[in-house]
Order: C-alpha cells, then sequence, then structure tokens
C-alpha cells in the first residue's frame, strides 16, 4: 500500500489483548491487507473489535463497523451449528442414515450413509456428475435429483475428500426434511442462530442489504498464487487447479461460475442460498454466533449432549489422514473442521470452526472459553493458515495465555 494512503481502522482491545491490534495494524503494513475486521471473545466478553482499511479494491471506500463481506467457507461452519440445534432438538441423529430421512438419497449404493460420515466429507461425495449450472442451482427439484442420484467416489468412510460446495446442498436437503418447519439450512441459520444472538449472518445475500454495506472481493491474482514460497500456497495445487480432472477441480470449481472469482462480486451469484461458501457477515457477529458455543449455549441452550459431540474428537478415514481433495490433514467432525497438526487452532480437540478461501475464518475453543472471528476482502491464496488470519490467532492465544498465567501467579501470591 502506498506510503500517502492512510489506512482508516477503528474498534477497541481490552487490556492484555493490544498485541492482537498491534498485529492487525501490521496486515495493512506489510502483509498486505486491504479491508477487514477482527473480534475476540474471551470468558464471556468481547476483548477484540476490529475494522479497517478499505471495502474496495481502489481504496476509496473505508470499511465500517457494519461493512459485510463474503466468508466462503466460513459459512460451514455457521450452517453445521444450525444442524447441531436439529440434533439437540432431537430432529436429527448424526449416526443416523441419510436415506432414513431422505429416501431418494438411497439410490447409487448411498442407502447405508449417516449423517455423521457426509458432516465429515468421507461420504465420497465431494463433486457431482452433473454441471451444477446457474440453472441447475436455482431448480430445487432437478438439484435435489442430481444430489440423490450422485454414486460416491469411493466408499464410505474410506476417504476424507473435501465436499466444497456439494456439503451445503446434502445438508440443505436433510434440513428441509427433518426441520418441524421445513425451513431451509438459509432459513434455519437465521431463526436458531442469528436472530436469538442478535447476529448478522446471511447465507445468500439478501436483497434488503444495500451494496455500500458489502465489501468488494478482490481476487487474487495467478502471479500471487505462483510466487509464493510458502509450501501452503495454492500455487503447489496449479496443476489440480487447470485440470478439469482432478478433484480439487471437480470439487472447489463445480459449480462452474466458480472458476472465475469475480462472479461472487455479481447480485445473480452472490444472492444463491448456498450454505457451503455463500456466508456474508463480519468478524463480529461470527465470533458472537461462536462465544455462545465457547461458553456452551449462554443464550441458545443446546443440551448437553449436542455440546459434547461437537466437542469430541474427530474420526479420521480409514487410508489416510491427508484429505484427498486439498492433500493437508484438516479433519472434520459434524461439518466442522478440527484442530490438526496442519491448522492448529484452539489448545486441543475441543476447538470447531471452519476457514474460508481466501483468509477469514472463525470458530470456538470451549476449553480456553474463547471465540475468535477475522473477515477479510481480499483473497489470499493459502488453503488454511492465511498469514493474516494465523498471525491475529497466535497473538490471541498468546495475550490470553499470558492472562490466564497472570491469574494463576496472583491467586498463588494470595493464597
Amino acid at each position: 500500500m502506498s506510503e500517502n494512503i492512510h489506512i482508516p481502522i477503528q474498534g477497541f482491545v481490552k487490556n492484555g489483548f493490544e498485541k492482537v491490534k498491534t498485529t492487525f495494524e501490521e496486515n495493512f503494513n506489510i502483509r498486505k491487507e486491504i479491508g477487514a475486521s477482527c473480534c475476540v471473545y474471551y470468558k464471556g466478553e468481547k476483548v477484540v473489535d476490529l475494522w479497517g482499511g478499505f471495502r474496495d479494491k481502489q481504496k476509496t471506500l473505508p470499511w465500517e463497523e457494519d461493512t459485510l463481506s463474503l466468508v466462503f467457507s466460513t459459512t460451514k461452519g455457521i450452517a453445521s451449528l444450525a444442524v447441531a440445534v436439529l440434533h439437540s432438538k432431537g430432529l436429527l441423529d448424526y449416526n443416523e442414515k441419510v436415506s432414513s430421512y431422505w429416501n431418494e438419497f438411497a439410490f447409487n449404493g448411498k442407502e447405508n450413509i449417516t449423517v455423521r460420515q457426509l458432516l465429515s466429507h468421507q461420504a465420497g461425495l465431494y463433486s457431482n456428475d452433473k454441471r451444477l449450472t446457474y440453472e441447475v442451482l436455482t431448480d430445487e427439484k432437478l438439484l435435489s435429483n442430481c444430489l440423490a442420484k450422485q454414486k460416491p467416489y469411493w466408499k464410505v468412510g474410506d476417504k476424507q475428500g473435501y465436499h466444497a460446495w456439494t456439503i451445503g446442498m446434502y445438508i440443505n436437503e436433510i434440513v428441509k426434511r427433518v426441520d418441524d418447519k421445513q425451513r431451509t439450512i438459509q432459513q434455519l441459520v437465521e431463526d436458531e442462530i442469528a436472530k436469538p444472538l442478535q447476529a448478522e449472518f446471511y447465507i445468500g445475500l439478501p436483497n434488503f442489504i444495500f451494496d455500500e454495506r458489502v465489501a468488494e472481493l478482490i481476487p487474487f491474482m495467478p502471479l500471487e498464487a505462483i510466487s509464493g514460497s510458502d509450501d501452503r500456497d495454492f500455487g503447489k495445487l496449479i496443476a489440480a487447479i487447470l485440470n478439469p480432472f482432478s478433484a480439487f477441480y471437480k470439487s472447489l470449481l463445480n459449480p462452474p461460475f466458480a472458476i472465475n472469482l469475480n462472479n461472487f462480486n455479481k447480485k445473480k451469484y452472490n444472492s444463491l442460498p448456498l450454505a457451503a461458501a455463500h456466508g456474508f457477515s463480519n468478524a463480529r457477529n461470527i465470533a458472537k454466533i461462536y462465544n455462545d458455543f465457547a461458553l456452551r449455549g449462554k443464550q441458545l441452550k443446546l443440551n448437553e449432549f449436542a455440546y459434547n459431540a461437537l466437542e469430541a474428537k474427530p474420526i479420521y478415514p480409514k487410508t489416510s489422514k491427508a484429505d484427498y481433495v486439498l492433500g493437508v490433514d484438516i479433519p472434520f467432525s459434524l461439518g466442522l473442521a478440527k484442530p490438526s497438526l496442519y491448522q492448529d487452532f484452539g489448545v486441543n480437540y475441543r476447538a470447531y470452526g471452519t476457514f474460508g478461501a481466501g483468509g477469514s475464518g472463525g470458530f470456538a475453543d470451549p476449553e480456553m472459553q474463547l471465540a475468535f472471528a477475522y473477515v477479510m476482502n481480499k483473497m489470499g491464496t493459502h488453503i488454511a493458515n492465511d498469514p493474516r488470519e494465523l498471525s491475529l490467532r497466535q497473538a490471541t492465544y498468546e495475550c490470553a495465555i499470558a492472562l490466564e498465567k497472570t491469574k494463576i501467579n496472583e491467586k498463588e501470591y494470595t493464597s
């Protein structure tokens, strides 16, 4: 960023979390941030709420307190929390067969796939033989039929392969059939998560949101993907990205409109209620949602079994820990990512959340009673652990752990 452009950064940090603000500023100065927000809750208190930069590529429109941005796969986590609400109500059993709720799903050898296996990205349904064009996506019956007829690409449980788009479509089909009000996943998130927590999170950008509130998505340039030295760079996957027969291409680039990232700035596409990637929000709202789960339901009050299920260790597939599509170790459980050596968030396996293409992410850490979220508009080139998000996450834990140690020392001193 040129030195003569003032970077507007606003918000606050509580005492003890000053390093998060310093890191947020560093993202603009040394990590090419354009516009972003970061929010952290710790033990139920909002301790970080920062936003700044610009919401457009030309750097003329400031990122405001209520600016919303497309968060891609960070959407998957919020959708999965809504599914957990149905589980808590006894309307859905993770260990039940999907075909028990959706009879047509049993076609082509899928009759024994459980909800848990599907949500763990182990069902072999990471793509669809049908091109999921705009016309297919907007035809509810046709899309449902395509999903039901799809043959798994492997024996369920043998592998994990990232269902980049299809997981949200399958979740929606299940939700419509088990919800007592026959709501879509879009409606379920709004009614059971967003409204009770007074948080803004939309699956598909609604017509009533003015364009001035929405940040422009700024895609990464091809050169950015191949010039980085970091081994997590998309450049290592360039062959798969360009190969229409690769698992990566089939999973991430079907729907075909996803091939051109600029399409995500078009109302025609970003209004589609796709629960895998079309979430619009900001860090404040995502952190607020995860905070309630980190506290085990201060407001939503799911039952204990639902929280235990979310916090349980992931069940790895039989053949390899590495994801068949992404090529890295990111385990999934009940639709949410769990910590691993590759993506080390939280202090132990109880943590859960999801991270989106380009860098966004949000998660709950029940052990620390901490919720974290980061949202930006300039896309990075990492599968996960974008340097901007990672630096903020690490700064957050450095501050929280330091506070924990201080409290322990004070307790020992006064006892």
